[in-house]
């Protein structure tokens, strides 16, 4: 009889975990944030003139890594650098942490002859993500004015082999002269680096 019960919470417990997703059961306890600058070293990102998308994901992400920490918050840095590493290499940097989230930062930038196009997005691949994008899409929202450009699933690599609940923030379209002011200057990148800290501790905070 113990053998059986024992049999069918091991069962139950699978079937649970395979239906929540990975990313879902850790979300339950986080401490620790994982900070993805995206790109890096010989991948520029998206670029115009001597705008790269690679630094500025890298000054915003060096920016939330201060205010996490403030909070208390363990950080992890996938780059400190402007170097070059795989989406494998991010995904394995952060599945090495069980009690972690995961946020990758981006910029946009559009095809040539959408210049107007503009805004922010944020993109998940579980339903744990998807809660901390709306967190943290919100905060974007109420201090950037922006333009909404919605909160989405995205089938990226870099999401989908991140074991723990995980976003990526597209904080701005580079292609568009007005916005790429923005993105290239201090305070805008500030107000990114806060915007998503507020909805990451917000997100705690209903745990």
């Amino acid at each position: 009889m113990l053998i059986s019960r024992l049999r069918s919470f091991f069962c139950t417990a699978l079937l649970f975990s395979l239906f929540i997703g990975l990313g879902d059961i850790h979300a339950a306890a986080f401490n620790t944030v994982v900070i993805d600058p995206g790109h890096g070293g010989r991948d520029d990102g998206a670029s115009r003139g001597d705008v790269k998308e690679k630094d500025l994901n890298l000054k915003v992400a060096k920016k939330l890594s201060i205010l996490l920490k403030a909070e208390g918050f363990n950080v992890v840095m996938t780059r400190d650098t402007d170097k070059s590493l795989s989406l494998d290499d991010r995904a394995f940097i952060a599945n090495k942490y069980k009690d972690s989230i995961f946020v990758s930062i981006h910029f946009n930038a559009a095809a040539s002859g959408l210049e107007y196009v503009k805004g922010v997005e944020t993109f998940y691949a579980s339903g744990e993500g998807q809660k901390i994008a709306n967190e943290v899409h919100k905060q974007m929202l109420q201090k950037m004015g922006v333009k909404d450009r919605k909160v989405k699933r995205g089938n990226y690599k870099v999401l989908e082999k991140t074991e723990s609940a995980a976003i990526l923030v597209e904080c701005g379209f580079i292609s568009n002269s007005y916005e790429r002011k923005r993105c290239a200057s201090s305070w805008y990148q500030s107000l990114c680096a806060s915007s998503i800290a507020e909805g990451v501790k917000n997100y705690r905070k209903k745990k």
